[in-house]
């Protein structure tokens, strides 16, 4: 009788359970978006037994993205806690070669300095009081000394003395005055005058030494030889060196005498050098540059004086990325996409491939590009960061082979737990302009029913030589809430094919990638999921572009939000940050050179045909595709008394959804348009 009772009780508390949790189930909202949290750049330690890894996540009344450092063990001690007691950002973490310490940077509104964690006693330390932050940290072999870049500044040039001006007066500031080939960047703004060095500093603090010299930036990867006597690096140290800025060689500098040697001597990007743990071989990746849209990137090995290059990945059509020595030195842990999924693997000295994972990524919450970090241990550990669709990124462990993986934290349980998300699928198509097969992903409303058509909203991503995958956006099922179904394709152009789909947008973008996009759409029309009457369309930077082009292509489409386009290739390409680069490997020669060219592949070209109600938005500081490119489309629109709204993001550069909010504003505003037509 107990028997069945207890029963009995267990059964309702279990219904009362289900009930409790079904009560508190609900569709992703836009104040989530702050609640999310994802994990980035795992490092693990030399015996694999920890994983320091940087927790983000946003301060909801800052309306700012947050880092800090927390520490993880990989077995079952569950020893899961914040690294230090700082404040303020922290990042870079790097562990000693015997696992005593963990080098790390720490911000504050004062600036961003080194510390040293010591992981026997948790003591801190702060090495430096720099002039600017440091970055690239790496500790030399023998634990004795860190390695890092940082900016030393210069004086700005001086063209005219200007007269003293009366005590107290109040005269307009000084003109900014610049001769430098690139002097801004999105996000950034003005670039201050000076050039990146390395820079050592003995591991128990001291004094910062710089080793290496000259009117030259030396910035990215750095790794020290086994004698901890030399770091080699990349850097573009030719005379003409701003204009070669696709051009970089790898160097070895001597730490004690600063003497710099040269190692490559190729053009195109030779970078990311790593010496093998016996100090016998060099890896590095880059290609020989044909001056094209797109060329895969490849790894490269040498000796360690430069001697006997050769091409190791040359059967593998993917970029080579993050790699890492294998602990005996006979062959390199490496990322790469393929077919939208991210993932680790192990190439051997003669090129043979093994993959290990493919679910690397989660780390872009805003929409679901490829990303991601890992780290191997001394064993061949490996700490990566895990995606899947319904999360974020969390850290994940696995062995060498890809066996005994597991998920060591779940970031987002609380939340997402509690949360119905849109279900992800990838659907392949195949293209009506040449037969190949494309790529996409459907996302469905909360609680759709199979058979039923819902409104299709088309998000086309940015690069336009990147690509979307099977990871977790905000965006996307912020508008899957809604009651969309959401498509990204990755379209002609588009990373993770091999080199020769990527290349297909040379001196034809937009093209056939028009094509692929809509092709797409009509498979999911056929299928029965989208209503033919209710379509939507959106994208930023090349994605709107491409929104642009569809518009001026066809009127299928209810509305369409185009964010910070380019509109004009004349304008764009002399007025945007990087203007210098655009010239022979998007289109033949300079805008004044090929004027024909240039307009036929602009999308305000076409804009005399749009009847599509559109949408403009744009961040205010965007320098990457400026603002004036987004108000030569609205201004078009409303001279043909086309029903169009410009939206400009105050504050915001070309990645208009870094701040939290700008996220939110992103996405209410372009589904409060496209209600408006619904």
């Amino acid at each position: 009788m107990m028997s069945i009772l207890f029963r009995s009780l267990i059964f309702i508390a279990c219904l009362t359970s289900f009930s409790l949790h079904a009560q508190l189930q609900k569709n992703f909202d836009y104040l989530d978006v702050f609640q999310l949290e994802y994990a980035a750049d795992p490092q693990i330690s030399p015996d694999g037994d920890y994983v320091v890894y940087r927790r983000m996540g946003f301060d909801i009344m800052k309306d700012r993205s947050k880092g800090n450092l927390w520490l993880l063990s990989t077995d079952d001690r569950n020893i899961h806690h914040k690294l230090t007691a700082n404040e303020g950002n922290e990042s870079s973490a790097k562990w000693s070669p015997s696992g005593d310490r963990i080098a790390f940077v720490s911000s504050t509104d004062a600036g961003s300095e080194l510390y040293v964690y010591w992981t026997n006693t948790g003591a801190v330390a702060k090495l430096t009081q720099l002039e600017n932050s440091p970055g690239s940290l790496t500790w030399s072999p023998d634990g004795k000394r860190i390695a890092f870049t940082m900016k030393v500044n210069a004086q700005p040039p001086v063209l005219a003395k200007m007269p003293p001006k009366p005590k107290d007066a109040k005269w307009a500031e000084a003109p900014r005055i610049t001769d430098r080939l690139k002097h801004e960047a999105d996000g950034a703004g003005y670039i201050k005058p000076g050039f990146t060095h390395i820079f050592t500093i003995p591991s128990e603090g001291g004094s910062p030494l710089q080793v290496t010299s000259g009117d030259f930036n030396h910035s990215g990867a750095l790794s020290w030889t086994p004698d901890s006597q030399k770091i080699l690096f990349s850097a573009n140290r030719n005379t003409d060196w701003e204009y070669e800025f696709r051009n970089s060689e790898v160097y070895a500098v001597h730490t004690r005498t600063g003497v710099i040697t040269q190692l490559t001597e190729r053009s195109g990007p030779d970078g990311s050098p790593v010496v093998s743990p016996n100090g016998a071989y060099v890896a590095y990746t880059g290609f020989e540059d044909r001056v094209q849209a797109y060329q895969v990137q490849t790894l490269q090995l040498m000796q360690l004086d430069g001697s006997e290059k050769r091409t190791v990945s040359a059967n593998l059509d993917r970029d080579v990325d993050v790699v890492v020595w294998a602990s005996d030195s006979k062959g390199v842990y490496f990322m790469y996409n393929d077919l939208g999924l991210t993932k680790i693997a192990y190439m051997d000295m003669n090129g043979s491939v093994t993959d290990i994972v493919s679910d690397v990524g989660g780390t872009t919450l805003g929409r679901p590009y490829a990303s991601g970090s890992f780290s191997v241990s001394e064993k061949g550990t490996i700490a990566y960061t895990r995606s899947r669709p319904d999360r974020p990124s969390d850290v994940a462990i696995t062995g060498s082979k890809g066996k005994n993986a597991r998920v060591l934290t779940d970031l987002n349980g609380d939340l997402l737990g509690y949360r119905t998300l849109g279900k992800v699928e990838e659907i392949w198509y195949t293209s009506s302009i040449d037969g190949r097969k494309i790529q996409g992903w459907i996302v469905y409303p909360p609680n759709y029913r199979a058979g039923t058509k819902v409104p299709l909203l088309v998000e086309n991503h940015g690069g336009p030589i990147l690509n979307y995958g099977p990871h977790f956006s905000a965006e996307i099922q912020l508008y899957a809430a809604e009651g969309y179904a959401v498509f990204y394709p990755n379209p002609r152009g588009s990373t993770s094919y091999g080199e020769e789909f990527g290349n297909l947008l040379f001196n034809n973008y937009p093209g056939e990638d028009y094509n692929d996009v809509m092709d797409g759409v009509d498979e999911l029309i056929k299928k029965g999921i989208a209503d033919e009457n209710r379509l939507y369309v959106t994208g930023g930077s090349a994605g709107g572009i491409m929104t642009a082009w569809i518009i001026g292509k066809n009127n299928r489409f209810k509305a369409a939000v185009v964010a910070k386009p380019v509109m004009n290739w004349i304008s764009k390409t002399l007025t945007a940050d990087n203007y210098y680069g655009y010239a022979d490997s998007r289109y033949p020669g300079q805008p004044w050179e090929n004027f024909e060219n240039y307009w036929k592949f602009s999308p305000i070209s076409l804009v005399g045909n749009v009847e599509t109600p559109t949408m403009v938005m744009v961040g205010m500081n965007d320098l990457r595709t400026p603002p004036s490119e987004a108000k030569q489309l609205y201004h078009a629109l409303k001279l043909r008394k086309i029903e169009t709204v410009l939206v400009e993001i105050p504050e915001a550069s070309h990645g208009i959804a870094s701040r939290p909010s700008n996220l939110i504003t992103k996405v209410a505003h372009t589904l409060a348009w496209f209600e408006k037509f619904k």
